[in-house]
């Protein structure tokens, strides 16, 4: 067998393709925190543009201040979550899926309110929360109100951090949010 149709050759250029996808998409997922990233929607202003269950938690431009920072090992430095830029403090903060609020309290210093829904667990903080453990929430439904702090005070930046867990490991919120864009492989050119 000639060029491109060889099994083996195949394989080793599908390999290199997608390590050449992953550690694009892993360079852009560890964008600086002092250049947000804007997430663009034509959807309504409460939609999510990946998953239509989900929803944005505050009003106002999409701009992620800073983005998920995957951790080497569970125990390890990062940022498990994305920190979200809005409008002011004491905006609403909204679900940003249905579920049940798994907790609403206090976390150390910080308020916190969790909604679960089957193997995903969300979070956000600092949010002084509207509602209750146990109580049934859809998306877009407000929560609680933000509170300043998280980015630096009452600064000119104000976010809320959105963290979620899927079957206890962190993962990008951007994924459900639609921030993120899904790698495609190409084909080589012959040659």
């Amino acid at each position: 067998m000639r060029g491109s149709r060889h099994p083996a050759r195949m394989a080793l250029r599908t390999a290199a393709m997608t390590i050449l996808a992953l550690s694009t998409l892993l360079a852009a997922s560890a964008a600086s925190p002092a250049s947000p990233v804007i997430v663009t929607s034509a959807a309504s202003p409460g939609a999510s543009v990946r998953n239509p269950g989900w929803a944005w938690p505050v009003d106002g431009a999409r701009i992620v201040d800073r983005p998920f920072v995957a951790p080497a090992e569970p125990w390890s430095p990062g940022h498990r979550g994305v920190d979200l830029s809005a409008p002011g403090a004491a905006a609403a903060v909204r679900a940003a899926m249905g579920g049940v609020v798994h907790f609403a309290g206090v976390v150390v210093d910080r308020p916190v309110i969790t909604v679960r829904d089957g193997q995903l667990l969300v979070t956000v903080e600092p949010v002084e929360p509207i509602v209750v453990e146990g109580q049934r929430v859809e998306a877009g439904e407000v929560i609680g109100t933000l509170l300043p702090g998280h980015c630096g005070g009452s600064g000119a930046r104000v976010c809320v951090h959105l963290g979620v867990r899927l079957a206890g490991e962190y993962v990008s919120p951007l994924l459900y949010l639609g921030g993120l864009q899904r790698a495609v492989l190409l084909p080589l050119a012959e040659g």
